[in-house]
């Protein structure tokens, strides 16, 4: 990395160092820099003084790297970005371990990600551990890697490999290292080995290999298109509207096309300030850290009791139960679903096997492995089969009366310190803690479909939950792989209590004069996954209409138009016809023209004069309606800070991670501008969704951004379950 990159580093304490020691006449430097060894101040002065050291010493005569305890080096410290550190810069210290004069061996010892294997790939050679892991995941930060990593992997693996790799960030296991030519021996006594491997490197007195130097694959790469077309197209497909994919593939362009290595690293230098320097790098930085800081609950005690849980059971085994015990026994845990109906149990043991053998037939495991994890899934039809879980998670349909039901006889037969949990997206967890013996043991997860799949978990804080509950909870969350976020218990949570804001305003919309194919292309331009009305066909129109028909109320403006396509058997892709229409077998979108006689009449019926609607306005209106319901969220404390918000919506509702999420989104338009557009569209459509939230007013007046919310004698009235779960009104 380039003195360029260094100027953006903060002031910080020299972390970390290098432990020096003669073992057998071969240096071994081992890096201690917990938790994961990152390349902070501290290390790189080490390894530079190391190597020297290990020069200077006339009966050393190879030098062993590695790491100490789990990782060998995990790449840079990213808490440095932003300022100008003193001491070596990595540059200097790669150059140095590069042209070492004596072999150089990288004992990689665990976890090797971004600079730990541009480290690495300095070296002469590489042994790694069998449960080692190799990856450049830059990618996922906005940024490229920018030790060289670039330039000297498709010398070693190949342009094509190397893209790869790069663009999604993999981590690649130490055998796949292996086959690839990452590494070039897998041992079981990594550093041991290391220490004869450069003894018996150094007695053959030969040229040591530089990967600098491997020059065929990337000139064997010059004059075809295809390795740099194929990259594009899979950066257009799982990278879309980030910036960092295209500056990788420039990179590797350099390497396939410049003679000179140093011209190379120079080219990629300056690719990498760019990114360092784009919008994109701070939003995606900002979600890594809200991530980490979402498991800090502010008044729960780092040292609060967390419980062993050994085994785990499951109430349901439709697709949200089957998704659920699959998350646990893929993290190792044993554990029973019971369902009341036999055929249905039979029917979800069946999907989950058969998603199971998906991942075999896509080489994502093994059929021994899928075995090993299947065989951790019991099931059967008797509660009493639930007695030895440690947490009971129900998985049904979202009805009330169904739960406290169940809750009530899971309180009977599981063990008295076992947790209850619920899986609902809206329901009210202290109604459903009160009818048990146990309400401190009571808490909801909220899981997202398809569970195995989706990251996120929203963790539902009841009024009696305890904190050791919760501790626990979000422990295990970490175990089976979820960016975990607590919500206070509120209607809606985090995240569908802002989506119903969203999906109202885009049907608002709708009402107003926009077309559904006209207000999700306009998102899907701003780099959401998908736009309102095709989301909603996904979920099914009928969902809230069911429910708002059997509540006898009448339904509120925003869903006029949804309840008129259900009453003509138009309920999404589920039958082939919704906002769009669907061919057989395919999910893909249609246009629904006869719908829009529908579209005039309800708009004239409800008052509406239809008009052109740019996209901007509609952009404009979607986002501020997340926008200000999440700055009530924040300022009730039904979420802890800002970042978890946008660590929501990034992982459960397909917000673009580039963007940082909405409140993230929010900072960087300025909180006066985003109060000014509120007021703007509050005057024109007289709609609540846009009066501005005092907690943006109040930031906006000081110059003040979306963080933590506010302390508990501060906040807004929280609201209660008094009214009905938001979640029933879509």
């Amino acid at each position: 990395m380039y003195n360029a990159y260094l100027n953006f580093f903060t002031e910080y304490k020299l972390k970390g160092t290098v432990h020096y020691e003669v073992v057998d006449s071969v240096a071994l430097l081992t890096v201690d820099n917990p938790p994961v060894n990152p390349l902070s101040e501290g290390v790189r002065n080490g390894l530079y003084e190391g190597v020297a050291k290990a020069e200077a010493d006339e009966s050393v005569v190879g030098v062993v790297l590695t790491g100490k305890g789990r990782a060998f080096i995990a790449g840079a410290d990213i808490s440095e970005f932003g300022g100008n550190p003193s001491g070596h810069s990595l540059n200097k210290v790669f150059k140095s371990l590069e042209y070492c004069k004596k072999p150089l061996v990288a004992a990689i010892n665990g976890i090797t990600l971004g600079g730990g294997l541009e480290t690495a790939l300095c070296c002469n050679y590489r042994i790694a551990s069998n449960t080692a892991f190799v990856g450049l995941p830059e990618v996922n930060l906005g940024l490229l890697p920018g030790g060289g990593g670039t330039q000297r992997l498709p010398r070693l693996v190949g342009p094509s490999e190397a893209l790869k790799m790069m663009l999604t960030g993999a981590h690649v296991p130490a055998k796949k290292a292996l086959d690839m030519g990452i590494v070039d021996v897998l041992s079981e006594n990594v550093v041991e080995d290391s220490i004869a491997f450069a003894k018996e490197k150094a007695a053959e007195g030969i040229k040591h290999p530089m990967v600098r130097d491997l020059n065929d694959k990337v000139i064997e790469a010059r004059g075809s298109e295809n390795v740099l077309v194929e990259a594009q197209a899979l950066a257009a497909k799982s990278r879309k509207g980030q910036f960092a994919p295209g500056q990788i593939i420039k990179c590797v362009e350099a390497a396939i096309n410049l003679d000179d290595f140093d011209e190379g690293l120079k080219r990629e230098g300056e690719l990498f300030l760019e990114c360092l320097l784009h919008p994109q790098r701070e939003a995606m930085i900002h979600i890594f850290f809200g991530e980490r800081s979402a498991s800090k609950i502010s008044d729960v005690p780092k040292d609060t009791p967390i419980m062993d849980v050994k085994k785990a059971g499951i109430i349901g085994s439709g697709t949200m139960g089957g998704g659920i015990a699959m998350c646990f026994a893929n993290a190792g845990i044993p554990v029973h679903i019971i369902d009341q109906d036999a055929d249905n149990l039979k029917r979800g043991l069946s999907v989950i096997e058969k998603n199971y053998d998906f991942m075999v037939g896509r080489g994502r495991m093994t059929a021994e492995q899928k075995d090993m994890v299947f065989g951790l899934i019991t099931s059967s039809l008797d509660y009493k089969d639930l007695h030895d879980v440690d947490i009971a998670i129900e998985a049904v349909y979202e009805n009330l009366d169904l739960k406290l039901e169940i809750f009530k006889s899971l309180d009977e037969h599981v063990q008295d310190n076992a947790i209850l949990a619920s899986n609902t997206s809206g329901l009210d967890v202290d109604a459903i803690a009160s009818v048990t013996n146990r309400p401190n043991k009571v808490v909801g997860t909220h899981f997202f479909s398809p569970a195995n799949i989706m990251r996120l978990l929203e963790v539902v804080r009841g009024e009696q939950t305890s904190h050791e509950t919760l501790a626990t909870v979000m422990n295990i969350s970490k175990k089976i792989k979820k960016a975990a976020v607590v919500s206070l218990n509120a209607p809606g949570f985090i995240g569908n209590r802002m989506l119903f804001n969203y999906t109202a305003q885009a049907n608002m919309l709708l009402l107003e004069g926009a077309l559904p194919h006209q207000i999700d292309q306009a998102i899907e331009s701003f780099g959401l996954n998908m736009g309102p009305f095709r989301m909603m066909d996904l979920v099914g129109l009928d969902l809230g209409w069911r429910a708002r028909k059997l509540s006898g109320a009448e339904s509120p403006l925003h869903a006029k138009i949804g309840d008129h396509l259900c009453d003509n058997d138009r309920f999404g892709q589920k039958n082939g016809k919704g906002y769009y229409n669907y061919s057989e077998g395919s999910r893909a979108p249609n246009p629904a023209p006869e719908n829009e006689a529908i579209y005039k009449k309800i708009s004239s019926d409800n008052g509406f004069t239809r008009r052109d609607i740019s996209d901007e306005e509609i952009l404009d209106r979607c986002i501020l309606a997340l926008i200000n319901e999440g700055a009530d969220i924040l300022s009730e404390g039904v979420a802890q800070r800002a970042a978890d918000i946008d660590v929501v919506y990034i992982n459960g509702y397909g917000f673009p991670i580039w963007r940082g999420g909405p409140m993230h989104h929010a900072n960087a338009m300025g909180l006066d501008v985003v109060v000014e557009k509120l007021k703007k569209y509050h005057e024109i459509t007289g709609n609540k969704a846009y009066m501005p939230s005092e907690l943006l007013i109040k930031l906006a007046n000081n110059g003040e951004k979306l963080n933590e919310a506010p302390s508990e004698d501060k906040r807004k009235e929280k609201l209660n379950f008094a009214m009905s779960s938001v979640a029933g009104n879509f």
